[in-house]
């Protein structure tokens, strides 16, 4: 007659025991537990915060371009989403490339499939009212139809006319966290400032002649102190550099952005005289493009943050290596008397591994506590709208699950390999 096999567990059970004495092992050493389930929060937490940054910073640019015309395009000296990082030849990217001028602008704004093509340049200016004076303020050399490319409103005054573009005139339009940090409670419209330039010994008065608000997004609320004055003005009273100058195209609504591309390369290569072997000596950047390159700058700098934060992981699994190994020899005994009422060697590894994966899975819930703080925070207290997503969270509890296992593998298989009965004489 042969002997009765020894009962088995379903996985279920031995999944919740394996828990059950997980904690208990948690319990009996909560110095070494903590230390290894903070190593592990540290990891997972930057995980999720740079994950929440990222989502929230690429919804915020996705809106950006979105409510600023997602059919809108830029004409640039050079395709600066194509520039590779090396050695070089010493010359900057755009140096044979001729500079966008604003007869070119006028060139593509008389085409029948653009609604408005707007000359601009960026410049830095100080300005001065009174006794008040404020440095490094980003300005825009501008074509009167700037608005169109710029969503907000005038909650005061208005914007330059073409002739006053044309005549020159010394006129300025201020963003509204600028006129109330310059004038304060005083009325801005009509009064004059002086703008100077930081770079070059030049300085001129202008008038204020409106106040402009744009919506939120995560640009305008990176640079609050902005002026806009004509395009003109800057190059004549402020001897302003227009050598990145570009044209902002804003297409007419009954084309489509690729006919009204193919219309504006070929009226650029009409007016450079550019042969049909030849290649374009300028470029086109539509919001696609620039959202394609934000894209691959984030992901470069979220593998960069992930290799930082396996730095945690590490930290975390070595103390699962040694706070296992402890387990194993404190219960070399239980080992043998589990081993010698018929448990097996995959149902010993499977517990030591269970118990492994719990610790550092607490140590990945942790984290994601502190992730979330961090996530809140931002969204509470900066214009970054903040947002965990949820690969994020299953990644997070997976890879700190994955980290204790691997690294609780040593000590179970160990656990697993002890004879019964050298483990039944151990005290």
């Amino acid at each position: 007659m042969s002997s009765p096999q020894p009962s088995r567990a379903s996985p279920l059970a031995t999944l919740r025991e394996g828990i059950g004495v997980a904690f208990d092992a948690l319990g009996a050493n909560k110095l070494r537990a903590g230390l290894t389930i903070l190593g592990v929060a540290i990891g997972v937490s930057v995980v999720v915060t740079m994950a929440a940054l990222i989502t929230g910073i690429r919804s915020s640019v996705l809106e950006a371009f979105e409510s600023a015309g997602p059919e809108n395009f830029v004409v640039v000296r050079f395709d600066f989403t194509s520039v590779q990082f090396g050695p070089g030849n010493g010359r900057p990217p755009w140096w044979n490339k001729p500079v966008i001028t604003a007869e070119e602008a006028d060139r593509v704004g008389r085409l029948a499939a653009v609604d408005e093509a707007l000359y601009n340049f960026q410049l830095q200016t100080d300005i001065e009212y009174g006794s008040q004076q404020l440095q490094g303020i980003t300005g825009q050399g501008y074509a009167s139809g700037w608005p169109k490319y710029s969503q907000g409103d005038f909650i005061a005054g208005r914007n330059f006319t073409p002739a006053e573009v044309r005549e020159s005139r010394a006129v300025v339009v201020v963003s509204s966290a600028l006129a109330t940090d310059l004038f304060g409670q005083l009325d801005p419209i009509g009064r004059s400032v002086r703008l100077s330039s930081p770079f070059r010994d030049v300085r001129d008065d202008f008038r204020v002649i409106g106040v402009f608000e744009p919506e939120e997004n995560v640009f305008t609320a990176a640079v609050e102190h902005w002026i806009v004055l004509p395009y003109t003005a800057g190059l004549k009273r402020l001897k302003a550099d227009d050598s990145q100058a570009q044209i902002l195209v804003v297409p007419d609504s009954a084309y489509t952005q690729s006919r009204v591309q193919d219309e504006v390369i070929a009226a650029l290569r009409s007016a450079r005289g550019l042969g049909p072997r030849e290649e374009n000596d300028f470029a086109l950047l539509a919001s696609a493009q620039l959202i394609d390159t934000f894209n691959r700058l984030t992901g470069v700098f979220f593998l960069v943050m992930l290799a930082l934060s396996s730095a945690g992981l590490l930290v975390g699994g070595v103390g699962v290596i040694g706070i296992m190994l402890i387990s194993v020899t404190e219960r070399t005994r239980e080992i043998g008397v589990r081993k010698a009422v018929g448990a097996t060697r995959r149902e010993i590894l499977w517990q030591f591994l269970v118990e492994a994966g719990v610790l550092t899975t607490l140590g990945g819930a942790a984290g994601l506590l502190l992730g979330a703080a961090a996530a809140y925070g931002t969204a509470h207290f900066t214009p970054i709208p903040a947002r965990i997503p949820l690969w994020s969270v299953g990644v997070a509890l997976g890879a700190a699950a994955l980290t204790g296992m691997l690294f609780g593998l040593l000590p179970a298989y160990r656990a697993a390999r002890l004879e019964p009965v050298v483990a039944l004489r151990a005290e």
